[in-house]
């Protein structure tokens, strides 16, 4: 059978650069036969996470931010492509989900907006492969949330058929998707949505006070102690009280939001504090769980927060009746789990086959998702 070929690429709420894999959808089923990754360069970093906030002269900046990303695409394209030994050529299409900057749906008018930073263009330019990108914007239109959409990869790629499954992705956001069983007769629904911060505040917290852009395997966190009235000033944000659908992202869990919280932190020893952030994430996410989880006895761990193993720890003490496996466990490394994801929305776009869940993002029907640039 000839290969069906189709490239993912996703840089996510943590900012650290792109993931991207080559998959095959042949057989029916996803099968990657290759994965890169590229960092950020410090300068583009710092200029996409300073888009997140309102500044001076946005529309030239991120205009010249997303060139910046879509030659970072196109290099991890090219690596993936290496690797394999496939030539552009055979590939059907590649999803570029670009870098969120603003997410504010149904915001000020009914609609309102989310923003990804790309220029696909200049990516099916330089790859001369088909680009599929602005995957959110269609759902919004249909009065969805936009977000988030790898449930529907979720439940593809880890539902059973005969229990329900949860699977948790920590990014710089977190997201919970909850996958009744493929054979329960009355075929509920496919639940998910954001549960708030996954390695955002963590992260900043570390580059901030160690130089680190990332707390290594949580072994910092784990050295300090949590703050029990901090840690309730945390969890008394009102979104978290709010019910599904719902998204967020950085426009909220930023770090004037964590300041205005923290303070100067001069009471507080900053191990502490990456103490106190890693078990926020790690409460959010596990109440949410028990909350929605319609009785999951497996949650599925992917994203960089799977690597985290003071974070991982905390889930399974927070959650002992659950078995709180990585992702690696189940036929996709952690890293490799979102760029999957949209290579399989790409794919479903070409198919012209809908890749939102109304269940999740809130939409008033299914949509098929994104727009085609062509190669």
């Amino acid at each position: 059978m000839a290969a069906e070929l189709f490239i993912g690429l996703m840089s996510g709420t943590s900012l650290d650069g792109v993931d991207g894999v080559l998959a095959d959808f042949s057989e029916g089923r996803i099968a990657v036969r290759a994965y890169a990754t590229a960092p950020f360069p410090a300068a583009l970093r710092a200029e996409l996470m300073a888009l997140n906030t309102p500044g001076d002269n946005e529309l030239h900046r991120a205009a010249l931010a997303g060139n910046g990303l879509a030659r970072i695409y196109a290099s991890v394209v090219g690596q993936l492509l290496a690797d394999s030994g496939a030539s552009a050529s055979e590939v059907t299409a590649l999803g570029a989900h670009g870098q969120t900057v603003r997410h504010r749906p149904t915001e000020f008018d009914g609609v309102g907006y989310t923003l990804q930073i790309n220029n696909p263009s200049l990516v099916a330019e330089l790859t001369r492969i088909d680009v599929v990108a602005d995957f959110r914007s269609r759902d919004l239109a249909a009065g969805g949330q936009g977000a988030p959409l790898v449930p529907a990869f979720h439940r593809a790629m880890f539902a059973r058929a005969a229990e329900p499954v949860a699977v948790l992705n920590i990014g710089g956001i977190s997201n919970l998707s909850l996958l009744p069983p493929l054979d329960t007769p009355e075929n509920p629904a496919v639940l998910g949505f954001d549960c708030g911060p996954g390695n955002a505040l963590m992260d900043h917290w570390c580059q901030l006070h160690t130089g680190e852009p990332f707390d290594r395997g949580g072994q910092w966190a784990a050295s300090g102690q949590v703050l029990p009235v901090l840690l309730a000033q945390l969890q008394a944000e009102p979104y978290f009280a709010k019910a599904p659908p719902k998204s967020t992202g950085r426009d909220l869990f930023n770090p004037a939001w964590l300041s205005a919280r923290v303070g100067t932190a001069t009471a507080f020893a900053p191990a502490d504090v990456q103490a106190t952030l890693t078990e926020f994430t790690a409460t959010v996410c596990a109440a949410d769980v028990l909350r929605y989880g319609n009785d999951s006895k497996l949650l599925i761990v992917c994203g960089g927060g799977a690597l985290n193993d003071h974070l991982v720890g905390r889930l399974r003490a927070l959650l002992p009746a659950v078995d709180v496996a990585a992702s690696t466990e189940h036929g996709l490394p952690p890293l490799q789990v979102e760029a999957a994801a949209f290579a399989w929305l790409a794919r479903s776009t070409v198919r012209r086959e809908a890749g939102n869940l109304a269940s999740v993002t809130g939409a008033c029907g299914a949509r098929v998702l994104g727009a085609v640039y062509p190669a």
